[in-house]
């Protein structure tokens, strides 16, 4: 049986949200993977509670998949932009098609 890593509750972690510094213990982790449950050898995110309530809880289904796509951190803001809204594009239709 594991037993709890109390020295984790001790230390302090920075809200991706919002930058604020918080004790972990009052942090949510957030797994830019998805898969927050393989922890072997990985470092989550953090943000804290109220960036967490704040959040849009609907699914994610295939998000990582297009950021992965995109090359989401490999390429220039814009053209991670760029090609991520592409990708909507060629998913969903354009926002235009979607008002007709």
């Amino acid at each position: 049986m594991w037993r709890p890593r109390r020295n984790r509750e001790q230390r302090t972690v920075t809200c991706i949200a919002c930058g604020e510094s918080i004790q972990r213990s009052e942090a949510r982790e957030y797994d830019k993977l998805g898969d927050r449950w393989e922890r072997e050898d990985k470092e989550f995110e953090h943000l804290c509670k109220g960036c967490f309530r704040e959040l849009c809880h609907q699914p994610r289904e295939g998000l990582e998949a297009m950021l992965t796509e995109s090359q989401a951190g490999e390429r220039t803001r814009e053209d991670f932009l760029a090609r991520y809204g592409e990708l909507i594009e060629e998913r969903y239709g354009s926002p235009d098609e979607a008002d007709s």
